[in-house]
């Protein structure tokens, strides 16, 4: 049986890097929340306090790979930041805002089509 080693010295030089590029970004991925935490001089234990969870549960946060965008707004805004989503276009940027936010109820009722407690996304175009 090969070890993924082998398999890997097998493949052409390109694909080879774009696997490694893959993976520093999957890795940095992976501590990017700790990373931010700690720069901003917090300790899991501070973050639960902000957040109203458990120290355990800021553990698990920090390390999955995949999160919900509004526990990603919550943690950012814990220590003091914001969130944006930017889509690339090749002719511009889109900036996501509201990420998280939900629409006044008094604003819009619910409809067949826009469940109650629906999130809404508000989008700003930007061209850089």
């Amino acid at each position: 049986m090969k070890t993924l080693d082998q398999v890997i010295k097998k493949l052409p030089a390109a694909r080879r890097g774009k696997i490694g590029a893959r993976a520093q970004t999957l890795i940095a991925e992976e501590v990017a929340l700790q990373h931010l935490r700690k720069a901003r001089r917090l300790t899991q234990q501070r973050m639960a306090h902000l957040l109203g969870i458990g120290q355990d549960s800021v553990s698990r946060i920090e390390n999955r790979s995949d999160l919900l965008l509004s526990t990603l707004k919550s943690y950012v805004e814990a220590m003091g930041g914001s969130l944006k989503l930017v889509v690339e276009f090749p002719d511009g940027s889109t900036v996501l805002s509201s990420l998280g936010e939900m629409e006044d109820e008094k604003e819009k009722r619910p409809s067949k089509r826009s469940p109650a407690g629906a999130r809404r996304l508000t989008i700003a175009h930007t061209n850089e």
